[in-house]
């Protein structure tokens, strides 16, 4: 066999192989959805997927599950904290690849990595003794006296454990997924852009905000996606200073009951109760799906961003 022939034959051999394991990425993914819809089934066989969606009755013991509670104590978490993590992620990023100088950019990078590594429950036991006290002693007095008509802010639960708090930490620990893959995206613009611009008598933040960000729209959102899938799965930091109180939250300071909290309390706990085995991998299911749902609409956004950026 010629070179020419072997090297045609390898390029050959790896596109399959690695076509073969992206292919069992997709299926694995199909597999666990089966599985958890398998163990849930005996629920559902009595419950219909609207009612445990919709009720916000939780009483194993009476054989009531409903996940709205769950379901709205995740989705205030999870808002919260990417409201409050994506503004100064992107500042962050663009500084670092558009403003910062090299040697400071050097020094940043390696602080950000290991900030992506920290166990959650470091990021758990540091809201514990740092945000909730904060939290506590000086943002509910300041809230109750100035901000209580709102309903939003008002303060019913002076405790510090509850959204505010599990929102601040879940901002933390997003913040180097987005900063990282928005940088790289950023930094992976080509120079010809920005100088074109520069030439154009642009200044430097209308070149970075008319050229470069339209440019890397697509990637920024992936960015974000990764970020909100992150958080919305995480279990341990947030369960550590949530309250874990099954209500529909109405205030930021509230406390709430997230579904990976619920899954985390109480798997492998109380399986006497006929039903709650599958009323557990149920809000797993639940929260896979929920995750795939907005992956797929991201992935809608991010095609149509990537057509009118081009």
């Amino acid at each position: 066999m010629s070179a020419k022939r072997w090297r045609r034959s390898k390029d050959r051999l790896a596109g399959r192989a690695m076509g073969t394991l992206a292919l069992l990425v997709a299926v694995l993914v199909f597999f666990i959805v089966v599985a958890l819809a398998a163990r849930a089934r005996p629920l559902l066989d009595i419950q219909s997927p609207v009612e445990l969606l919709t009720s916000s009755e939780w009483h194993p013991l009476q054989g009531k599950f409903g996940f709205l509670t769950f379901i709205a104590g995740t989705v205030w978490v999870t808002v919260l904290a990417m409201a409050l993590a994506v503004p100064p992620c992107l500042l962050c990023a663009i500084y670092l690849a558009e403003y910062a100088p090299r040697r400071l950019r050097s020094a940043i990078k390696p602080i950000i990595d290991l900030l992506a590594g920290i166990p959650s429950v470091v990021y758990g036991l540091w809201g514990v003794l740092m945000v909730v006290p904060f939290i506590r002693e000086v943002v509910t007095p300041l809230a109750a006296q100035h901000l209580g008509a709102i309903p939003l802010l008002r303060v019913d639960n002076p405790t510090g454990y509850g959204i505010l708090a599990s929102g601040v930490v879940l901002a933390v620990m997003v913040f180097p997924v987005i900063i990282s893959v928005t940088e790289e995206v950023i930094r992976a613009v080509p120079d010809g852009m920005r100088e074109a611009a520069l030439a154009l008598g642009a200044t430097r933040w209308q070149m970075v905000e008319g050229v470069v960000l339209r440019r890397a729209l697509p990637g920024v959102i992936a960015a974000v996606v990764l970020g909100f899938s992150r958080a919305f799965g995480e279990t341990m930091a947030v369960m550590m200073v949530v309250g874990n109180v099954p209500q529909i939250p109405r205030s930021i300071f509230d406390a709430a009951y997230p579904l990976p909290a619920l899954i985390a309390n109480n798997y492998g706990e109380m399986m006497s109760i006929p039903l709650y085995d599958s009323a557990l991998l149920a809000a797993a299911l639940v929260l896979l799906l929920i995750v795939l749902a907005f992956t797929i609409a991201a992935r809608v956004i991010l095609l149509h961003a990537v057509r009118r950026a081009t």
